[in-house]
């Protein structure tokens, strides 16, 4: 569905993605892993035409997304940031409503389509009975939920999610990306979320993308490419990776320790 093919963007002179070249395939959520500073956020970025690249074509369905306008993208592709804000007045409910303006006519306001996808998203992430509520007032976990759901609304088939649990405690980095992972599941999204724990995208992935120095260095389904092998190549650290109850389960250790697989 989503495919990139050397992609090289810049911060001014210097280079963040690398002739970045990968594949993203339709109804899976590929996790996009790396150290800081590789490229994961820029690429969401540069997918979305906030960051412009010098060269390599990126490409939804075989077709350009460069030659999409504003509004027709946000039709095709929704949007997570690592930080999202809203003004403290604004009740969950509007907050929600925001996600259909691609499809709002220039004089119109939301359709009774439109207003039941706002009630679904709430209900799928759990927050139906809390949309009058200001956004402000919600714990932390509720406004990360409030921000899927938004994202749901927006009806796209592609979404992009940049560390979709940032700043949350373990409970709720669980439960979101259960929510997350539902919408492939259930929803038929597909889903590229840059996350930055390992057991975590073993947990959730189908797919993992991961890079070095804005280069892919290995992608491909979570149990053929999460390697002890790639780790170390990609992350500079050491690790033993097994299985553990049918999941896999990365256990760094450090230059001192002795590795379980030794």
């Amino acid at each position: 569905m989503l495919d990139a093919c050397e992609v090289t963007a810049s911060y001014g002179d210097a280079p963040v993605l690398n002739g970045l070249t990968a594949s993203f395939a339709a109804g899976r959520l590929t996790a996009l892993v790396g150290p800081n500073g590789c490229g994961k956020s820029t690429f969401l970025k540069t997918v979305m035409g906030f960051m412009p690249q010098s060269t390599g074509t990126i490409t939804l369905d075989g077709s350009p997304i460069g030659a999409l306008g504003r509004r027709a993208l946000a039709r095709r592709v929704a949007y997570l940031p690592q930080d999202s804000f809203c003004p403290d007045y604004l009740a969950l409910g509007e907050l929600v409503e925001l996600a259909g303006y691609a499809r709002y006519s220039i004089l119109g306001g939301p359709s009774a389509r439109d207003r039941e996808l706002f009630r679904d998203a709430l209900g799928i992430v759990g927050l139906a009975d809390l949309a009058h509520k200001p956004v402000s007032e919600l714990s932390g976990g509720q406004r990360q939920r409030a921000w899927i759901a938004m994202v749901l609304a927006q009806d796209a088939d592609l979404i992009l999610m940049d560390e979709p649990v940032n700043h949350l405690d373990m409970k709720y980095q669980y439960a979101v990306l259960e929510l997350v992972r539902e919408l492939t599941l259930r929803h038929g999204k597909t889903v590229v979320a840059v996350l930055h724990d390992l057991n975590l995208t073993a947990a959730f992935a189908d797919d993992v993308v991961m890079l070095r120095d804005g280069r892919v260095e290995a992608a491909g389904p979570v149990g053929d490419t999460v390697t002890r092998a790639n780790v170390e190549r990609v992350f500079d650290f050491k690790a033993d990776i097994f299985a553990h109850e049918g999941r896999l389960v990365c256990l760094p250790y450090g230059s001192g320790a002795v590795s379980a697989a030794e």
